[in-house]
């Protein structure tokens, strides 16, 4: 693992976590720079890498769906529906308010 060429100022530590709007004590910079400059280091060894010829992926791994066909089918029955409902109301689904404040 080799370091960037350049590491990190403690300011620029200072101006990361502000940009993160991270709480950063005087402490913790020292430590927090060497992390950040390890981590340019490990980019910097990723970029050093010839990616000619390499085909981008989502996923290391060949996914693929396994979608079933799309067939219309009758629709389930109201009284079925309600049968499993906590709460109803003739043929409707009662649920609770969540828009415009506190429920009645």
């Amino acid at each position: 693992m080799s370091e960037p060429k350049a590491s990190l100022t403690l300011d620029e530590v200072r101006h990361v976590a502000v940009l993160a709007r991270l709480a950063i004590s005087d402490e913790q910079l020292p430590r927090l720079q060497r992390e950040l400059t390890s981590i340019l280091g490990h980019i910097e060894q990723l970029r050093s890498i010839d990616t000619t010829g390499l085909e981008p992926m989502a996923h290391p791994l060949t996914l693929s769906n396994r979608l079933a066909e799309d067939v219309p089918e009758a629709a389930m029955q109201i009284a079925e529906l309600l049968r499993n409902a906590p709460a109803t109301e003739g043929d409707f689904l009662v649920v609770p308010k969540v828009i415009g404040g506190e429920s009645s």
